[in-house]
């Protein structure tokens, strides 16, 4: 063959591998309890990409054996998420037309997706939203609020150190505070969200759209007095807007610290914590003084 002619079947082949389109991302909101919840056109799209990735294929086998879905699947959780979604655009800029979605709810909220999308936009590859259920709007729907601005923290830090100075960071904050939380740590984070934020008025949603859906409303603390020994199902915790402006509160770290004692039932490290932090002043110096506060109203 001359060069003629392996100039030609190298145009052609390149011809061929550039004239490929690249597939579409669909990030399908999936039912968050109710399996009635889904919409004619996310189920459309689960039947018809080529692949659907999924944060657990177990869970999601059972929504497409409910709605007769035979589109194949393929794993898609938080712990090997940057390196499946590399795996993932590779088939996207092959042509294969892909859907993630996670257990329940939105994918990318508090949830895998995320990575992915971000790497498909990178690249030139359509992402398209399929929306639907949420836990945050669910939530935010049922709750009543008058204020329409709200932060979302989905899960709290773990650890309870670095959960409280989450929280002593939003203590500021004129909006509404929404978290999820699991049922394990969910007395953990109501107790530490009551000495860092104060007995703010809240919503504990639990299950919901599912068989056994409740809403507990009342204080921090009564919430966490009526929770039973054992908690159970998926959570939603609303935080109301602290009703205390910065007029309520005294000005001198004596007065500062029994307010806190007395009017937000914090402990004395917390007292410390905070009005050292809101202040920017000596820690070791305003413990001091706290100890001979709690000593000096104890010997009372």
């Amino acid at each position: 063959m001359g060069r003629a002619g392996l100039l030609i079947l190298r145009l052609e082949h390149h011809s061929m591998t550039t004239s490929i389109q690249p597939g579409t991302l669909y990030v399908v909101a999936t039912p968050i309890g109710n399996l009635q919840d889904i919409s004619s056109r996310a189920i459309q799209v689960l039947r018809e990409v080529d692949l659907i990735a999924s944060e657990d294929t177990r869970h999601t086998r059972k929504l497409l054996n409910h709605l007769s879905i035979q589109t194949s699947l393929t794993s898609y959780y938080r712990e090997k998420e940057q390196h499946k979604a590399r795996v993932l655009l590779e088939k996207l800029c092959q042509g294969q037309h892909i859907a993630i979605v996670s257990d329940a709810g939105t994918p990318g909220i508090s949830d895998p997706g995320s990575v992915l999308v971000r790497l498909a936009r990178d690249s030139g590859i359509t992402v398209v939203p399929v929306p639907g259920p949420s836990a945050l709007t669910t939530a935010l729907s049922a709750a009543g609020l008058e204020e329409s601005s709200f932060y979302f923290g989905g899960f709290p830090p773990a650890k309870k150190t670095v959960r409280k100075k989450l929280f002593q960071q939003l203590a500021s904050l004129p909006c509404t505070l929404i978290f999820y939380e699991s049922p394990h740590r969910i007395k953990e984070c109501l107790a530490d969200a009551l000495a860092m934020l104060g007995n703010r008025q809240a919503l504990l949603f639990r299950e919901l759209t599912k068989l056994h859906e409740e809403c507990l409303q009342g204080s921090l603390e009564e919430i966490l007095d009526s929770l039973p020994g054992r908690v159970r199902g998926e959570l939603v915790l609303i935080i109301r807007p602290d009703t205390i402006t910065a007029e309520d509160r005294p000005e001198n770290t004596a007065d500062l610290l029994r307010w806190y004692r007395d009017t937000r039932g914090a402990s004395l490290k917390d007292a410390v914590k905070i009005i050292a932090t809101d202040l920017g002043i000596s820690r070791s110096r305003l413990y001091q003084e706290a100890l001979s506060i709690w000593h000096e109203d104890k010997d009372r």
